[in-house]
């Protein structure tokens, strides 16, 4: 027997997923589920946006959760590590949790996204038909590719309409969805705590959001794994403080000079927290 046809909106509430789904309703696409995958990490203006676009549409957005939070799969998970694993030779047998993710260990996307996801969906796949409708712009090819090989089945409507990033952000903004200003912050916006998000999303976190920063240091310093390859976060921080001074002095935060010079301010900070 044929199956019934379920149309699924992923939304991530980002400019993408808001663009997409603004537009599926004014081209009066089906809309049976509109799937949030709630990871608990978004700024606090992501979760207004989302409440707005929920109000506002007039239609209910589903919020799934993972089983387990991300503070909680970070320190205290029980892993089954592998003898051989780097973890258990260094940290030991009865190290707990993942630690902090990393571009080569991104557990968090499966655990906090993929599987509260799939776990939801496969619900409804003995009897029906998923439609998938996925936000990626016109002008992310190699994210499309990927995602395509990934999943086959799914729809892009962003793609078949030409939208790109910029104009998904402005079409939302032409809307009134200005998500609190993110986006005049942030080029992407994703969880606040992301160790992948380049140094100068760091630089505006720490300045425009500093309860999430001294969220991130507290973690960082129960971590087993440092925030990033290169640096903690305590010595993120004393970098961009460093930067501000050399800015304020009126000299360079690029080249040679400054990376020596930055290195020493480094050892210094860490000699101080050694001695305290």
């Amino acid at each position: 027997m044929e199956k019934t046809i379920f149309n699924v909106v992923s939304f991530s509430g980002g400019k993408d997923s808001t663009a997409m789904l603004l537009k599926m309703i004014e081209e009066g696409i089906p809309i049976d589920c509109i799937l949030f995958c709630d990871t608990g990490l978004e700024f606090p203006q992501m979760y207004e946006h989302i409440d707005k676009v929920e109000r506002e549409t007039g239609l209910t957005i589903t919020r799934v959760k993972p089983d387990m939070d991300f503070e909680y799969l970070m320190f205290d998970k029980p892993i089954n590590r592998k003898d051989s694993s780097a973890i258990k030779i260094k940290y030991g047998a009865d190290q707990t949790g993942h630690g902090w993710p990393g571009p080569k260990m991104r557990w968090c996307t499966k655990s906090l996204k993929d599987t509260p996801r799939e776990r939801f969906l496969k619900a409804f796949k003995p009897y029906y038909e998923i439609r998938y409708y996925v936000g990626i712009a016109a002008d992310e090819q190699k994210r499309l590719e990927r995602k395509t090989n990934q999943n086959p089945g799914h729809i892009h409507p962003l793609v078949e309409w030409g939208m790109t990033e910029a104009d998904c952000l402005e079409y939302c903004y032409s809307r009134g969805y200005d998500w609190g200003g993110l986006y005049k912050l942030f080029d992407r916006v994703s969880c606040w705590c992301c160790p992948l998000q380049p140094l100068e999303d760091l630089r505006k976190l720490r300045i425009h959001f500093p309860d999430l920063w001294e969220q991130l240091k507290e973690w960082d310093d129960r971590n087993f794994r440092t925030f990033r390859a290169d640096y903690t976060v305590r010595g993120l921080e004393a970098r961009f403080l460093f930067e501000e001074e050399r800015l304020h002095m009126g000299k360079t935060i690029r080249g040679k000079e400054f990376m020596a010079a930055l290195r020493e301010r480094l050892k210094e900070s860490c000699d101080d927290r050694k001695e305290a």
